[in-house]
């Protein structure tokens, strides 16, 4: 398959969901146990309100705060971007390097507070999407 939809990636995922209340000492020991690299932030109902990734915790501990006294509320990218599960792969990659981010949650409803179906990262996309995509891109850097 060359350019699977979104909800195929995700179907049998369990993203990893925190509220905006928890720790980041507690998000960075669940990513670790998870093995992902993202938070999706979410309320009661499975709301997007943000996400936080590894590269926040870096953040965090290299300007001196403390891990198990600051929110993720306080450290999280709000309303981030977010794609629909009826989407492309491509679509999603398109996103992805356009946005300059790894990690892109997957909403119904659209942004600003969707409810939560999955979460993408590069590393979910095949050979064959990934060829698209670059020659894709390839060709719009040979028109510019």
């Amino acid at each position: 398959m060359t350019n699977r939809n979104i909800s195929f990636i995700v179907k049998d995922q369990n993203p990893l969901m925190l509220r905006p209340t928890d720790t980041v000492q507690t998000a960075c020991q669940r990513m670790c146990e998870r093995r992902v690299g993202a938070v999706l932030v979410t309320d009661t109902h499975a709301h997007l309100k943000g996400i936080f990734t590894g590269r926040d915790a870096v953040q965090v501990i290299a300007g001196g705060g403390n891990p198990g006294a600051i929110h993720l509320s306080a450290v999280m990218t709000p309303d981030p971007d977010s794609i629909a599960p009826e989407r492309t792969a491509i679509d999603a990659l398109h996103m992805m390097c356009d946005g300059g981010y790894r990690h892109l949650p997957v909403v119904i409803d659209g942004k600003g507070g969707g409810k939560v179906v999955g979460i993408v990262s590069r590393s979910d996309f095949k050979g064959l999407e990934l060829d698209h995509f670059e020659d894709e891109q390839s060709l719009w850097e040979r028109i510019c």
